[in-house]
C-alpha cells in the first residue's frame, strides 16, 4: 500500500495525479501547509526538508519499504512500478524525458518563483513578479509549439504530460489572459478529461 502525503500545489498535485493515472493501490494525507504541518516532528521523519510531497510504499523495491519526497521522482517511480506512462519506443522515452525535465525544472521553477515573489519575500516589487510571469508564459508558447498537430507531448501521454499538466492547471487564467496557445489549450482540455488526472487533482 502506497501513503502520499501532500497539499493542493503542483508539486502534490504532481504526485496525486502520478498514483491515481498509474492505478497503484494508494490512499491520500493532506499536510496543512497553512498551519505549518509539514514541519511537524512526524513528518520532518518521512522527509527532513520539511517539504511536500511525500509517499511512503510499504512494498517497495524487493518488498522493503520505501520512502521518497520530490513530485517528479514520485512520478517517475509511480510509472516505474505500473508500467505506465515511460514509451516503450526510444526515441519518444528521450522525448518524453525531455519534456518531463521541462515541466520540472524550467516550468516550476519560474512558476515557484511568481508564487514566492506575490507571498513570501520581504519586498514585493511588481516588475520583478512581472519578469517571471512573462518567462513562465514564454515557455508555455513553447510548449504550445510542440503540441501543434500532436496529442501529447511524446505522441503518447506519458511522465511528461502528467508532470506538466498540475502547473498547467494551477496558472490557466495567466496563461488564457496571454492569449492564443490553442493546441495547449487542446492538450489541456484532454488532459482534464482523463478520470485519473480528475481524480488525482481533487484527491
Amino acid at each position: 500500500m502506497i501513503e502520499l502525503y501532500m497539499w493542493g500545489t503542483a508539486n502534490g498535485l504532481r504526485a496525486s495525479v502520478a498514483l491515481a493515472e498509474s492505478g497503484l493501490e494508494h490512499s491520500v494525507h493532506k499536510v496543512d501547509l497553512s498551519k505549518g504541518e509539514q514541519k511537524k516532528p512526524e513528518f520532518l521523519k518521512m522527509n527532513p526538508a520539511g517539504q511536500i510531497p511525500v509517499m511512503v510504499d510499504s512494498a517497495g523495491p524487493g518488498g522493503k519499504p520505501l520512502t521518497l519526497a520530490q513530485s517528479g521522482a514520485i512520478l517517475l517511480y509511480a510509472s516505474e512500478k505500473s508500467g505506465k506512462f515511460i514509451p516503450k519506443d526510444a526515441g519518444r522515452r528521450a522525448l518524453a524525458y525531455q519534456w518531463f525535465m521541462h515541466a520540472t525544472s524550467d516550468v516550476a521553477a519560474a512558476s515557484g518563483t511568481i508564487f514566492l515573489l506575490e507571498n513570501a519575500v520581504p519586498e514585493k516589487l511588481p516588475a520583478n513578479t512581472d519578469f517571471f510571469k512573462k518567462r513562465l508564459v514564454a515557455f508555455f508558447r513553447n510548449v504550445d509549439l510542440r503540441l501543434a498537430g500532436r496529442e501529447f507531448l511524446a505522441d503518447e501521454v506519458s511522465v511528461a504530460d502528467l508532470a506538466l499538466y498540475p502547473i498547467y492547471a494551477l496558472r490557466k487564467a495567466m496563461l488564457e489572459e496571454a492569449g492564443g496557445m490553442d493546441a495547449l489549450k487542446r492538450w489541456g482540455e484532454r488532459m482534464a478529461a482523463r478520470p485519473g488526472v480528475k481524480k488525482g487533482m481533487q484527491p
